[in-house]
């Protein structure tokens, strides 16, 4: 590798490295216009000779097709991250589930970005690193080389999963904190006379403006109650999709009452008291904690401040008398 790098300068790769980045794109291209014509075919073909009604196209149907192409590639991304057992992967299912990703390939999609993330930081470190420390098989170079080019790879690995963490908690923190307002409006509503379906739907038409998330998970819990799916799934579902656990343990008492028949009212109005008690013991335990969290700004940015303007002038007169005597 020593005397192959002799003969070979780094300015000799390079551009023999950006030729066949640029071979792979031109590649890449044709390659999807030629499966994008292959499609656009069998579809007119499919127009032309339609077996059925169903096999002609709407609208719907178009607008899969235009996104075929994206799927089929992170699919083909995502295989090697691909999970092998069921377990983890319906594990990472609820995860983008709880981050408000619900589709059919949304794990695919998922892992397809992880790894073409880790792609494209690995092909950054290489681009900055290797001309900065060259390719010489020494210690001296290809440690701190191989160091700086791992770190920056895994860096570009797990950045999707920081990612989705952030939306993740950001989305969950939103359903804890607008949850007690729906239960309150619900109370009212089922306390009235409608029941728990149509007091579902009337939370979602009144709340849709400040409250999207939980009125999205609300909708969605509705409009599978409306196509015959039974109330304990429904709420089960409602439970495990968010992953609040407010939400599970609303979900466990509605199940309850309707198992045992009990009021549903008198569940909704104990469970938001319960929710409401808990808000405010979160709001003293902070409360409580911001003084002992206050003593680090404290000391590190006001104290330096007061210590330099009381013991300044002194240190001053100090030094002058020294400096006279």
């Amino acid at each position: 590798m020593t005397c192959f790098a002799a003969f070979i300068g780094l300015s000799d790769i390079i551009p023999i490295l950006v030729f066949a980045g640029f071979v792979f794109g031109v590649w890449s291209i044709l390659s999807l216009l030629s499966q994008r014509n292959s499609r656009a075919q069998d579809r007119l073909a499919r127009i032309s000779r339609p077996a059925s009604l169903a096999d002609i196209e709407d609208p719907k149907l178009s607008k899969k097709e235009r996104f075929q192409g994206v799927m089929d590639t992170a699919k083909a991304l995502s295989r090697p991250l691909m999970p092998q057992t069921e377990l983890e992967q319906s594990k990472l299912r609820i995860k983008l589930a709880n981050a408000g990703f619900r589709s059919e390939g949304a794990v695919a999609i998922y892992l397809g970005v992880r790894f073409a993330s880790l792609m494209l930081f690995l092909v950054v470190a290489v681009a900055v690193f290797v001309p900065t420390y060259g390719l010489a098989m020494n210690r001296a170079t290809l440690q701190p080389l191989l160091i700086r080019v791992g770190a920056l790879t895994c860096f570009g690995f797990y950045l999707p999963a920081i990612i989705l963490w952030w939306i993740r908690r950001k989305r969950q923190e939103e359903i804890f904190l607008t949850l007690p307002d729906a239960l309150d409006l619900m109370v009212v509503c089922v306390e009235s006379g409608l029941g728990l379906d149509a007091a579902l739907r009337k939370v979602c038409d009144e709340m849709k403006n400040h409250a999207k998330t939980i009125c999205e998970e609300l909708s969605l819990a509705n409009f599978q109650l409306q196509m015959g799916r039974p109330r304990r799934e429904v709420l089960h579902d409602l439970g495990v999709r968010t992953g609040v656990d407010d939400v599970r343990s609303l979900a466990a008492i509605l199940i309850q009452a309707d198992r045992f028949g009990s009021s549903i009212a008198q569940a909704l109005r104990v469970q938001s008291d319960s929710m409401r008690t808990r808000r405010k013991q979160l709001a003293e335990e902070k409360a409580a904690k911001t003084a002992v969290q206050m003593i680090f700004p404290l000391v590190l940015f006001i104290f330096p401040g007061i210590f330099v303007v009381l013991v300044g002038p002194a240190a001053i007169q100090i030094a002058e008398t020294m400096i006279a005597k």
